[in-house]
Protein backbone atom coordinates (compact mmCIF):
# COMPACT_ATOMS: atom_id res chain seq x y z
CA UNK A 1 0.00 0.00 0.00
CA UNK A 2 0.89 3.47 -0.65
CA UNK A 3 2.54 2.47 -3.38
CA UNK A 4 0.36 2.06 -6.09
CA UNK A 5 -2.08 4.42 -7.71
CA UNK A 6 -5.69 4.24 -7.34
CA UNK A 7 -6.56 1.54 -10.42
CA UNK A 8 -3.55 -0.52 -9.40
CA UNK A 9 -4.93 -0.70 -5.64
CA UNK A 10 -8.37 -1.25 -6.79
CA UNK A 11 -7.35 -4.58 -8.91
CA UNK A 12 -5.05 -5.81 -6.48
CA UNK A 13 -8.18 -6.32 -3.64
CA UNK A 14 -10.78 -7.35 -6.80
CA UNK A 15 -12.66 -4.22 -6.75
CA UNK A 16 -11.92 -3.05 -10.09
CA UNK A 17 -14.97 -3.25 -12.43
CA UNK A 18 -13.95 -5.18 -15.91
CA UNK A 19 -16.64 -5.18 -18.38
CA UNK A 20 -17.93 -8.51 -19.93
CA UNK A 21 -18.12 -7.29 -23.88
CA UNK A 22 -17.80 -9.72 -27.23
CA UNK A 23 -18.20 -8.27 -30.38
CA UNK A 24 -21.77 -6.25 -30.33
CA UNK A 25 -22.88 -7.40 -27.23
CA UNK A 26 -22.14 -4.75 -24.01
CA UNK A 27 -22.42 -6.87 -20.64
CA UNK A 28 -22.58 -5.48 -17.27
CA UNK A 29 -19.07 -4.43 -15.49
CA UNK A 30 -18.26 -6.88 -12.74
CA UNK A 31 -15.21 -7.55 -9.79
CA UNK A 32 -12.95 -10.02 -10.15
CA UNK A 33 -9.85 -11.74 -9.09
CA UNK A 34 -7.60 -9.91 -7.21
CA UNK A 35 -7.48 -10.78 -3.31
CA UNK A 36 -10.13 -11.95 -1.03
CA UNK A 37 -9.36 -11.73 2.12
CA UNK A 38 -9.00 -8.33 1.86
CA UNK A 39 -12.29 -7.74 -0.06
CA UNK A 40 -13.91 -9.68 3.11
CA UNK A 41 -12.69 -7.48 5.49
CA UNK A 42 -12.56 -4.05 3.63
CA UNK A 43 -17.40 -5.31 3.60
CA UNK A 44 -17.47 -5.10 7.08
CA UNK A 45 -15.17 -1.90 7.31
CA UNK A 46 -17.16 -0.24 4.69
CA UNK A 47 -20.40 -0.81 6.96
CA UNK A 48 -18.95 0.60 9.88
CA UNK A 49 -18.02 3.98 8.14
CA UNK A 50 -21.24 4.41 6.79
CA UNK A 51 -23.10 4.16 10.07
CA UNK A 52 -20.75 6.66 11.57
CA UNK A 53 -19.19 8.94 8.85
CA UNK A 54 -21.76 10.92 6.58
CA UNK A 55 -19.49 11.60 3.88
CA UNK A 56 -19.82 7.47 2.88
CA UNK A 57 -23.21 7.33 4.52
CA UNK A 58 -24.18 10.38 1.70
CA UNK A 59 -22.68 8.22 -0.88
CA UNK A 60 -24.24 4.95 -0.21
CA UNK A 61 -27.83 6.85 0.03
CA UNK A 62 -27.53 8.73 -3.18
CA UNK A 63 -26.36 5.62 -4.99
CA UNK A 64 -29.10 3.40 -3.47
CA UNK A 65 -31.54 6.25 -4.30
CA UNK A 66 -30.16 6.06 -8.15
CA UNK A 67 -31.23 2.69 -8.29
CA UNK A 68 -28.39 0.98 -7.89
CA UNK A 69 -28.18 -2.59 -6.06
CA UNK A 70 -26.99 -2.66 -2.49
CA UNK A 71 -23.88 -4.72 -3.30
CA UNK A 72 -22.86 -2.14 -6.09
CA UNK A 73 -23.75 0.49 -3.75
CA UNK A 74 -21.38 -0.65 -1.05
CA UNK A 75 -18.29 -1.96 -3.70
CA UNK A 76 -18.14 1.41 -4.63
CA UNK A 77 -18.19 2.58 -1.21
CA UNK A 78 -15.30 0.04 -0.02
CA UNK A 79 -13.24 1.35 -3.14
CA UNK A 80 -13.46 4.93 -1.89
CA UNK A 81 -12.21 3.61 1.04
CA UNK A 82 -9.49 1.56 0.25
CA UNK A 83 -8.59 4.32 -2.52
CA UNK A 84 -8.17 6.83 0.85
CA UNK A 85 -6.42 4.55 2.71
CA UNK A 86 -3.65 4.12 0.02
CA UNK A 87 -3.15 7.45 0.11
CA UNK A 88 -3.11 7.87 4.19
CA UNK A 89 -0.53 5.49 3.93
CA UNK A 90 1.36 7.30 0.97
CA UNK A 91 1.05 10.63 2.82
CA UNK A 92 1.95 9.33 6.18
CA UNK A 93 -1.42 11.03 7.49
CA UNK A 94 -4.21 10.35 9.64
CA UNK A 95 -7.65 9.93 9.35
CA UNK A 96 -9.76 13.34 8.78
CA UNK A 97 -13.44 13.60 9.24
CA UNK A 98 -15.56 16.00 7.22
Amino acid sequence: MGRLDRRQIAALAGLAPYNVDSGQHAGKRRIRGGRAAIRRVLYMACWSVIRKQADFKARYQRLRQQGKAAKVAITACMRVLLIRLNAMVREQTEWRTS
